[in-house]
């Protein structure tokens, strides 16, 4: 019997069962992860863990002691009348208070070749060991997507000493979340240290035998390749709750109330699968960002103690491009209608304040410019009237 079940070991699950700890909860715990693994950092699957310079011990997590942690540990399905999760193993778990944390599945690309050896995606640490194992004596690596994921490991890859080409749809890499700006900056620093980017031009398929060669484009261009990595997105991971009966949002995820309790009582979300109402944004988001996913893990576990407030914490987010770069954003990429940049990109440190339809700030990217990204977080958070504001060079923590 498990007074919680916390169902998915990554950042979520793990902050969720942290709090409790500290919080003095004196209940059961099971935290039930499917991945082989302990629970992990995931961040440097695609940056530090993958180039080498981090091992598994540098990026595990900690679990508090007390708490009943389970790898390899698939939930199947989940019966909420009867409170009873049941395992992949045909364990029955009985529980009462349950935390859906189960996370994201990639995106994978039905077009031709997709079977071929040598095409990897990269979502956890196994995926991380079996690339950099593949690439040894090999150079020429594709990369497919212009998502932050697929700028990163670019960035690692090339920083190894591999030669890669990125092969997007996109105009601009990183342009889908954070803006053409941005995009703009991206493309340019990619190409600065040897990258070169395909833009606007989407995957028609791969050619090989039984390992893959090249990539083909929709264009009609053809890209010679020893190894394909695609950074083409992530689903959540919806699968037991919607077998389970739950309400599920427009966005792709669970639905969930603005304390991240689901359609049924005494079930909570947290984590890519959580699509909550927003009391910040006005209406239902999904994130999909690490250090988001650790904050509501911590707010469902003091909901679950009691506390009654709605998650109205700013989501936080960064990305490093190898030790070439780091840039932060804080708010939700998908919601803002315009934007404003404050410094010169390209040309030093920078900032990008997103801004809705009222002109009030929703987001802010910074590069090096961190009191720019402190200031629009209480801008977010206090949701600040700032019309009629010079935002490209006003002092943001005078507003």
């Amino acid at each position: 019997m498990a007074d919680v079940l916390v169902v998915g070991a990554g950042a979520a699950g793990v902050a969720c069962v942290t709090e409790l700890a500290a919080g003095g909860f004196d209940g059961s715990i099971v935290l039930a992860g499917r991945e082989p693994d302990p629970p992990y950092e995931r961040p440097p699957v695609s940056k530090g863990y993958l180039a080498g310079s981090l091992d598994r011990a540098d990026v595990a997590m900690n679990v508090p002691e007390g708490v009943d942690l389970r790898v390899r540990a698939s939930v199947m399905k989940l019966d909420l009348e009867r409170r009873i999760a049941l395992l992949a193993s045909k364990e029955e778990i009985p529980f009462g208070s349950l935390v859906l944390c189960t996370g994201a599945n990639v995106r994978r690309l039905r077009v031709d070749g997709a079977t071929l050896e040598g095409i990897h995606y990269l979502r956890a640490l196994g995926n991380a060991d079996a690339l950099r194992a593949d690439l040894e004596g090999r150079s020429r690596v594709v990369l497919v997507g212009g998502s932050y994921i697929a700028c990163e490991v670019a960035a690692t890859l090339t920083s190894l000493g591999k030669s890669c080409t990125m092969v997007m749809l996109e105009e601009l890499p990183m342009m889908t979340s954070f803006g053409p700006v941005v995009g703009s900056w991206a493309l340019s620093e990619l190409r600065s240290h040897g990258v070169e980017l395909i833009c606007g031009d989407g995957l028609a398929g791969f050619v090989g035998s039984e390992r893959v060669s090249g990539v083909v484009t929709e264009g009609g261009r053809s890209v010679d390749a020893d190894a394909v990595v695609m950074g083409t997105g992530a689903v959540p991971d919806v699968m037991i709750a919607r077998s389970a009966g739950l309400s599920l949002g427009d966005g792709g995820g669970v639905a969930c109330s603005s304390s991240l309790e689901t359609s049924a009582a005494g079930v909570w979300c947290a984590g890519d699968v959580c699509e909550y109402d927003s009391v910040l944004h006005g209406g239902p988001v999904r994130i999909e960002h690490w250090e988001a996913a650790r904050a509501q893990g911590t707010h469902v576990a003091r909901a679950i103690m009691g506390f009654t407030e709605p998650f109205a914490e700013v989501p936080y987010f960064w990305t490093d491009l190898s030790d070439w770069a780091t840039l932060e954003y804080a708010g939700i990429s998908s919601v803002w209608a315009h934007e404003v940049v404050r410094g010169m990109p390209g040309d030093g440190p920078f900032a990008v304040l997103h801004l809705d339809d009222a002109d009030r700030v929703v987001g802010c990217l910074s590069m090096g410019r961190g009191d720019d990204l402190a200031a629009a977080r209480r801008l977010i958070a206090d949701r600040v009237d700032v019309a009629g504001a010079d935002l490209a060079t006003a002092d943001l923590s005078a507003l």
